[in-house]
């Protein structure tokens, strides 16, 4: 018997282009144990703290079906709308007050920038998440920096850092606005925390920033293809160009918060869009492992805190 307090129930609604397709939602309760724990499925369960929903890799386009990067799998551009529209309209109409959703990032298709209808596309998306009756928290995949660059998205509907908590007696959790993170508690006990998983990359960015220059640099030393997306014949896949990382400045900071947590005894769940990563963590130091560019191995002290991310393939 898991204590209420140690209980989390969400629904994953993967309404996507590529993933999806034109199948029904898949929906899926998961639990956050405490450390003595672990993970499953949960079966009529009773007494919940909250719920939020989870939405990614919507990939919207006004065209017709079509195939992904590697021709694998089929993307259906303008159905992915019609999914967003089913997953709102059961998400309103759920018995339990939804807290919150997580939109985990690709919100349109890289597409719409060759057909220059970027923003038109995406009013078109967010037109449908403003009849959702919950907040919506969005993080930035690399369609995101396909159609736009850095400056516009901080200053669009899709930052919506303004939803972050500030804690005014630790400074050192207030993120920096040199890349797009934020952390909030929904609930006593559970904090939730965006990172900015294209902080380090080369796309959305100035090309003439000092950034730019040292991410294109990192990345041809590691992957030598003409063609930067190809990972083929590297020992170190994840140096391509639609992929990204994380500079130290925003893990010192991911390190504070994770710090507060740990002293107040929070149960802690952090995302990022692209890679998908699941951590547990125990007593002492926990070893986080990612395949993001530019980041192998990160350490951080995390003592009480159980750690599960929910990320986009």
């Amino acid at each position: 018997m898991i204590p209420p307090e140690m209980r989390l129930a969400f629904r994953v609604i993967w309404g996507c282009a590529g993933l999806g397709g034109r199948k029904r939602f898949q929906e899926t309760s998961l639990e956050v144990m405490d450390k003595n724990s672990s993970l499953g499925a949960i079966d009529g369960i009773s007494e919940l703290c909250f719920s939020f929903g989870v939405v990614s890799d919507i990939q919207y386009a006004d065209l017709e079906d079509g195939y992904n990067f590697l021709r694998t799998r089929m993307r259906y551009y303008r159905y992915s709308l019609h999914h967003l529209e089913g997953a709102i309209e059961e998400w309103n109409e759920e018995s339990n007050h939804l807290f919150f959703v997580l939109q985990l990032g690709d919100i349109i298709d890289g597409f719409n920038a060759q057909y220059k209808v970027s923003e038109e596309s995406l009013q078109n998306v967010l037109k449908e998440f403003e009849k959702l009756k919950a907040p919506v928290h969005h993080t930035w995949g690399n369609h995101e920096f396909y159609n736009f660059s850095r400056d516009y998205l901080r200053n669009s509907k899709l930052n919506t850092k303004f939803l972050g908590d500030q804690i005014a007696h630790c400074p050192e959790t207030t993120p920096s606005e040199n890349y797009y993170a934020y952390h909030f508690a929904p609930f006593p006990k559970f904090r939730f925390i965006l990172l900015d998983a294209y902080d380090m990359s080369v796309l959305g960015m100035d090309q003439s920033s000092p950034k730019y220059q040292d991410c294109m640099k990192m990345l041809k030393e590691k992957n030598p293809n003409k063609e930067l997306n190809s990972p083929q014949g590297l020992s170190e896949p994840q140096f391509v160009q639609y992929n990204g990382g994380f500079s130290q400045d925003q893990l010192d900071w991911f390190d504070a918060v994770l710090t507060f947590s740990d002293t107040n005894q929070e149960k802690v769940m952090f995302l990022f869009t692209q890679t998908a990563l699941m951590i547990h963590a125990l007593p002492g130091i926990t070893e986080m492992l990612s395949q993001s560019f530019g980041l192998i191995n990160v350490w951080c002290a995390s003592l009480l805190v159980t750690l599960m991310m929910v990320g986009t393939a």
